[in-house]
């Protein structure tokens, strides 16, 4: 397998929120001195040999790599002050500037034995994976022109800024040895117990002054276990335990590795595959608990950390094939989020950009057979609800509800396709923030109407 992809973007832009009087086109950088050059691609392959009817060996390996050139000039904040300064209509911009390359290579061996003990279908899955990735790059990061936005003058030369805040090459490293087995008793009982032990590696090197470089070693056991029953009318319910383990790319604004995050999840649920229509409906009610979550700093360039985050809530997911071509699919998440542990200011508050209530329902509609055969029309809602920029839960940041659409059309193997989301062209705020220790409002504004177009031939 193999892909080459160039992007030619646009940044986000970072509007004050508290006029309210910017349009979501209104543009605070450059159009000569702003960019997002990204190129990526990756190779690869997929590789299984079943031995026998028992015996199964697989290995998946894939090479990436991706080349980003960045820069943006966006808002800081209001000149003469935060909010209401002496001047109401002239922002400060600030430059900042990202030259790096990415690389991550993955190897996955396994291998899985099937057999049948008595009244007991087995699967045992058991395996040794490699991941190494890598970023090598430096930041820019200084104070650019203003912007009069009565009156913006967009020929204002800009300069790169002459003050690189980082220049580092990190490195993680991961060996993981892992092991599953699957229990099918009496074609009723299903029981699955797994675990995995992983050694990382991660090394930072700072070319600037060698401050803050690292070589940090860490290694942890994560294991599963969940068991079900399947009932003959298609009910299932079941009960689940799960721990994980994922190290942080970054360090702190003091220069210190970022730490891993650990997290245990338990969770109750029941499936339900009805056998009078093509379908299911699953229920769920979990609780997860999180360390060392990883949240923006008011430095873009660098991240903090929330001691323990807990997330409890109910995820409730239908899908239905109905009669004449009709399917539908919906879903909605309740998410009662705590910082549990943290600065005594943010223990209670809910996370940052964390909505407590999200739900979506999408039906399509294909064309069986006629001239119009193998045509299929689609349109959905989604909707994200009101959450909170920050941990101190000073700053809000309304709920939206967006309408998405598409078209499909395929033969002879053939498949062209339109895609519209946010088909209203609904305008609203993705996340907010407070921009520094002024603490001027910035928000970005979610993204417009998107139209897609794709054409595809199997063969």
């Amino acid at each position: 397998m193999a892909n080459y992809q160039w992007d030619r973007l646009t940044t986000n832009q970072f509007l004050p929120a508290q006029y309210g009087n910017l349009p979501r086109n209104f543009f605070t950088g450059s159009p000569d001195f702003d960019r997002f050059d990204a190129n990526h691609g990756s190779i690869g392959y997929q590789f299984s040999h079943e031995f026998d009817d028992h015996w199964t060996v697989r290995q998946n390996l894939r090479y990436s790599q991706q080349e980003t050139d960045y820069r943006q000039l966006y808002f800081g904040k209001w000149l003469g002050g935060p909010y209401i300064g002496a001047d109401e209509h002239t922002v400060q911009r600030t430059l900042f500037t990202v030259d790096e390359t990415a690389r991550l290579f993955n190897v996955d061996n396994q291998a899985e034995y099937k057999a049948d003990f008595g009244v007991v279908e087995n699967k045992l899955l058991f395996g040794l994976d490699y991941s190494r990735q890598s970023v090598d790059g430096r930041n820019g990061y200084g104070a650019g022109p203003p912007l009069d936005t009565q009156n913006p003058d967009y020929s204002i030369p800009v300069t790169p800024p002459s003050l690189i805040i980082t220049d580092r090459v990190e490195t993680i490293g991961q060996v993981g040895l892992y092991a599953q087995n699957q229990s099918k008793i009496a074609d009723h009982w299903v029981l699955t117990i797994g675990g995995r032990q992983a050694w990382i590696d991660h090394t930072n090197f700072n070319r600037l002054d060698g401050a803050g470089s690292y070589d940090q070693k860490d290694h942890a056991f994560t294991g599963n276990i969940g068991i079900g029953y399947l009932f003959d009318n298609g009910l299932t319910p079941y009960a689940s335990y799960a721990e994980s383990f994922t190290t942080n790319i970054g360090p702190t604004q003091s220069g210190d590795a970022l730490l891993p995050s650990l997290g245990k999840q338990y969770e109750v649920g029941l499936k339900y595959e009805p056998t009078f229509f093509p379908g299911f409906i699953t229920a769920s009610l979990f609780d997860l608990r999180k360390t060392n979550v990883p949240t923006a700093a008011a430095n873009p360039v660098y991240q903090v950390q929330t001691g323990e985050v807990r997330h409890r809530g109910l995820e409730i997911e239908a899908n239905a094939d109905l009669a004449s071509g009709l399917s539908m699919t919906a879903a909605y998440t309740y998410l009662d989020a705590e910082i549990t542990s943290d600065a005594a200011a943010v223990i209670g508050n809910r996370p940052a950009r964390v909505p407590e209530h999200q739900a979506s329902l999408w039906a399509n509609y294909e064309v069986g057979s006629g001239v119009l055969e193998g045509l299929s029309v689609g349109a959905g809602v989604r909707y994200i609800g009101a959450s909170f920029g920050d941990n101190t839960n000073t700053v809000n940041v309304p709920g939206h509800t967006l309408v998405d659409a598409a078209l499909r059309y395929k033969k002879n193997g053939w498949q062209a396709a339109l895609n519209v989301s946010n088909l209203f062209d609904k305008t609203y705020y993705s996340t907010c923030y407070e921009a520094g220790s002024n603490a001027d409002l910035s928000c970005i504004y979610g993204e417009g109407r998107v139209i897609k177009g794709s054409l595809s031939m199997k063969f």
